[in-house]
């Protein structure tokens, strides 16, 4: 059975699907039992019989002893199904909400402070709508099996604990900093230096050979969906960017004063199933086999991280689209031809994009703006070389090896971590 994906603490209103599993959603409460709401602390259950409040006082609620009325009046949901607040306000007696961080599909990201731990956390509020919560069940799972897992802190977000609070699931996260894109878009997307990239790239694959040994993927890995640990930079000359950004400050660009990443959004992480083909990532970072519906696996994660890597170099998406023909026509203008049995095996779904063999380009193109965005694009050396002052050569090395087409000739995360841009020593240079 299929469901549309969610996204996490980013604006992201792309329509994705997942499979769902087996969770069946709670009902909403009724009105006699409007203070309902179940809390879960990771590694010790605990649950909380409904209260009967009244009509008078809808939110009069006892919690582990704490005082009546903690929470915040009732409030219907707004029309989409979003959770309505007002700063200031508790969720649950636990929670006081400080801000917002973010809105997406799946609902909305608020900044909490937490009485019990005394530390700011942010709370992933689910639109009270089933398939989103079903969604969000499905992430609270795997994100209790990469904590179990990950003893030494293998770039994955931390959950703190989970509830169910009037018809919204609710996941309590650690606080981090903000995402690579929205870094790089306060940035006038400036790439990032390359000793960065470096250490960014190395813990995205440390992570994501820590998930693929344990048989997950994850399916949608963007920087939307990269977290600096911390929010903390600093402003270094620069003057590469002037034609693009003439402003005030433009001589000056960010550079995060940590590298330290994490990765989130684990809500369309799946376990690995062969026969599987409509997984659906974000475009600009959605892998070859999948477009052609070839089916996916462990390679569509490295795939979306050679991607990344490119785009943290030169500022921008490597693949800008909106279309699959054009997509693919990107694809081989950047790397190449498609090799023609991966094109001959296109799925029902694809087919119409492939011509004796070949990708129908630019026969088959949509409009002559589309030809023109694919013509301006440079190949993946060209495109490197322009934006990295060193190591530039096993960067595209590296990157050749990420972005191979046949997904069985792809690095794997392993692979890709003893490769010589993350081991040689650059100290030397």
């Amino acid at each position: 059975m299929e469901m549309e994906r969610v996204t996490e603490l980013t604006i992201d209103r792309r329509p994705r699907k997942r499979p769902r599993l087996g969770w069946e959603a709670v009902s909403q409460a009724p009105k006699a039992q409007l203070g309902l709401f179940y809390v879960q602390e990771i590694g010790n259950v605990t649950s909380y019989a409904p209260s009967r409040a009244s009509s008078d006082h809808p939110s009069s609620l006892f919690v582990k002893g704490l005082a009546r009325n903690g929470s915040a009046p009732w409030r219907e949901d707004d029309k989409d199904g979003h959770y309505v607040f007002e700063l200031g306000e508790n969720i649950t007696s636990r929670y006081k909400i400080h801000s917002k961080m973010g809105e997406g599909t799946f609902g909305q990201v608020l900044e909490c402070w937490d009485r019990e731990r005394k530390e700011m956390v942010a709370i992933k509020i689910v639109r009270g709508v089933k398939k989103y919560r079903d969604a969000a069940m499905i992430e609270v799972d795997v994100l209790q099996q990469l904590g179990k897992h990950d003893k030494g802190g293998n770039r994955c977000v931390q959950i703190r604990n989970w509830f169910d609070y009037r018809n919204h699931i609710c996941i309590v996260f650690e606080k981090l900093g903000p995402s690579l894109y929205d870094f790089l878009r306060k940035n006038n997307y400036r790439s990032f230096p390359i000793d960065l990239v470096r250490e960014i790239g190395r813990q995205l694959l440390e992570c994501v050979a820590f998930m693929h040994d344990l048989h997950l993927i994850h399916t949608d890995l963007k920087p939307e969906n990269i977290l600096l640990v911390t929010p903390e930079y600093i402003k270094v000359p620069d003057y590469k960017g002037l034609s693009r950004s003439p402003k005030d400050g433009s001589y000056y660009k960010r550079i995060p004063k940590s590298s330290a990443i994490k990765v989130i959004d684990f809500g369309s992480t799946t376990y690995e199933k062969k026969d599987q083909t409509y997984i659906v990532s974000t475009r600009h970072y959605r892998a070859p086999e999948v477009i052609l519906g070839l089916g996916w696996s462990y390679p569509c994660d490295i795939w979306s991280v050679g991607c990344i890597l490119v785009e943290l170099c030169s500022g921008e998406a490597l693949f800008q689209t909106h279309e699959n023909l054009e997509h693919l026509a990107m694809m081989e203008r950047v790397l190449g031809p498609m090799p023609q049995n991966m094109l001959k095996r296109a799925g029902r779904s694809a087919e119409k994009y492939v011509r004796r063999g070949k990708l129908d380009w630019p026969e088959g193109a949509t409009s002559r703006d589309s030809i023109k965005a694919v013509l301006k694009l440079h190949r993946l050396q060209n495109l490197i070389m322009q934006h990295v002052d060193h190591s530039a050569g096993d960067l595209i090395h590296l990157v050749q090896g990420l972005l191979r087409y046949d997904p069985s000739d792809r690095l794997s995360a392993r692979e890709a971590l003893r490769h010589p841009f993350f081991t040689r020593d650059h100290l030397r240079r």
